[in-house]
């Protein structure tokens, strides 16, 4: 993992603990426009809490879909649509492997 990977993970779980940002927080944060977040927003991408973009607010947990969203468009070419199909397919997996490792605890006492 390169420097500047650490550094956008390790700012991530910073913000994650974050209770709620703006717009133009989640803008800044992930050096996207406000427009491609609207774009997000429209795919299902982010959920924010409002009903105008001026209200939005967003959880930590949109920093991490926006970074990975704007990773898989540039490194990968997906689409919105395509990143928030991966996305949900990530927090899948990792909902499970969490599972798992409760239930191998579990028999483990």
């Amino acid at each position: 993992m390169t420097e500047a990977n650490r550094n956008n993970v390790l700012q991530s779980e910073i913000i994650e603990t974050r209770r709620e940002m703006s717009l133009s927080d989640l803008c800044e944060v992930c050096t996207v426009t406000t427009e491609r977040v609207v774009q997000l927003v429209d795919e299902g991408l982010v959920e924010p809490v409002g009903r105008e973009p001026a209200e939005w607010r967003f959880s930590g947990r949109s920093v991490r879909r926006v970074v990975v969203a704007e990773r898989l468009s540039r490194d990968l070419r997906v689409n919105a649509a395509g990143a928030a199909l991966v996305l949900d397919l990530l927090d899948e997996v990792q909902q499970l492997r969490q599972r798992l490792l409760r239930l191998e605890e579990t028999d483990e006492s």
